[in-house]
């Protein structure tokens, strides 16, 4: 793949764009499913409609997949093409299993001979790529976490323990146990704690072919909870953002926090 579009992939996961503009998501075949060892085809893309690749492949670089005692388990038959990435997973379990691509990096800007330079990359790439002297630097940090879930027989919690770094999603409704005409209770973690303000916006799949997002707009209440209730059937893309200043690396004074994840809502 050019290193131009593993660039501009790396800088959209780490900087999101608005919510009309470059999304970013899991989209498995199923996820709730029964029977001796089955399986589930997952994309990842970064596309202009919702669930519809045409933009980007989602890198696979970071791709972990939680079982449902907790352990991990590597992607089968796993694969970069032109405009989306796809892997398997064997469920071998039964329970519910977390399919997950965090990323984590840094931003700076200086200016060097009087012109503005720009860098992204890793805390450990930082001070061997960024002058120590570098003028007038500036320094984010950027974490984000793009995930879905998948359910072999009944749904269990294991898998889904949050780790109290970044913005987290606390599923109070099974991930796996959503219904059409039904409401979910999510509530959103900042560092482990609730966090109280924080816009989140829910949206149905098959935004290429309806003249409007249709887009769900929440805030989280005093115990950083929302409840989404569930209009119609379907794939749903949650996302929420978060900004501030409590870095976790000396060099940024600033950071930028994004968490999303794929549902799947069942007729009734």
């Amino acid at each position: 793949m050019p290193r131009i579009l593993l660039a501009a992939i790396a800088i959209a996961i780490a900087f999101p764009l608005p919510a009309f503009a470059h999304k970013f998501w899991l989209l498995p075949s199923q996820t709730s499913l029964s029977g001796n060892e089955p399986w589930v085809t997952v994309d990842a893309a970064v596309s202009n409609d919702l669930f519809y690749f045409n933009h980007f492949p989602l890198r696979l670089e970071n791709l972990t997949i939680t079982a449902p005692d907790g352990s991990e388990v590597e992607a089968q038959n796993a694969a970069t093409l032109r405009y989306r990435s796809v892997f398997d997973v064997a469920l071998e379990q039964d329970g519910t299993y977390r399919i997950a691509i965090p990323f984590a990096g840094l931003f700076g800007t200086w200016e060097e001979n009087g012109q503005r330079r720009r860098w992204r990359g890793s805390v450990e790439t930082f001070e061997k790529e960024v002058p120590g002297d570098a003028k007038n630097l500036r320094v984010s940090e950027s974490m984000s976490r793009v995930e879905t879930f998948v359910t072999n027989g009944a749904p269990t919690n294991e898998a889904l323990k949050t780790s109290g770094k970044g913005l987290e999603l606390v599923a109070k409704t099974h991930p796996n146990d959503l219904y059409a005409g039904e409401e979910a209770r999510f509530q959103l973690l900042v560092d482990g704690k609730p966090q109280a303000g924080l816009e989140v916006e829910v949206m149905k799949g098959g935004t290429r072919y309806r003249n409007t997002q249709d887009e769900m707009k929440l805030t989280t209440d005093s115990n950083g909870e929302i409840s989404v209730h569930w209009s119609a059937p379907g794939m749903y893309w949650l996302e929420a953002t978060h900004s501030d200043d409590k870095t976790s690396v000396p060099q940024a004074s600033s950071r930028r926090l994004t968490y999303v994840a794929t549902f799947e809502v069942l007729p009734q």
